[in-house]
């Protein structure tokens, strides 16, 4: 008699990627039960039994697309020669992705994030805090950028961190409104030249 097999396992990092997905084109509060099982072709038993709970699969998610999205925008700040080189790579690359035709418009982080329920305050507060980090990462490099003569030393790093991130923030909500891939450039083009007039 042939022995019966153990059923196939879901791949589950497959099913956090479809899971990414959902929540990048609905939202956290958008998303429901039945669009993330159906998106990861898994019942909910083996949602709860793999990933916790809709929060927690959340938090891996965006975890995910920091790991898979944002490997260029930390490669850019990390190797461009200049802080404003690295600082006009961040916004060129994220124009780009915001409108690829593989991906939800927009960045995941910024569009999941708006306003809902009182009950999702710990989710708006954890998306907070994935802005904030961005926020810091441009200003730790434009205060390289200072260390190494590239940019003024009276620059107020943390003012241009703010500008440039509220910049890449409003490009995300372009991006959602139909903008195309040019009209973004061309908004990073003027973002850019004020460079030289916000560092001194």
């Amino acid at each position: 008699m042939t022995e019966r097999g153990r059923p196939r396992a879901f791949d589950r990092e497959e099913a956090l990627a479809k899971a990414m997905q959902v929540f990048w084109s609905q939202g956290y509060e958008g998303a429901s039960m039945g669009e993330l099982t159906e998106a990861m072709g898994i019942n909910k038993p083996s949602l709860y039994a793999a990933f916790g709970c809709k929060e927690a699969l959340f938090r891996e998610a965006v975890q995910y697309y920091n790991s898979v999205e944002c490997i260029a925008l930390s490669q850019a700040l990390q190797n461009e020669p200049t802080a404003r080189a690295a600082i006009e790579a961040v916004l060129r690359i994220n124009a780009g992705t915001y409108v690829s035709s593989g991906t939800p418009p927009g960045c995941m982080i910024v569009v999941a994030s708006m306003r809902g329920a009182e009950e999702n305050a710990e989710v708006r507060s954890f998306l907070m805090k994935m802005r904030k980090d961005g926020q810091l990462g441009l200003a730790q490099r434009i205060e390289r950028g200072i260390r190494d003569k590239d940019v003024p030393a009276k620059a107020d790093a943390a003012k241009l961190a703010a500008y440039y991130t509220t910049v890449i923030h409003g490009l995300s909500i372009q991006a959602l409104d139909g903008a195309s891939a040019q009209e973004l450039q061309s908004i990073v083009d003027c973002a850019m030249a004020s460079w030289d007039t916000l560092v001194r």
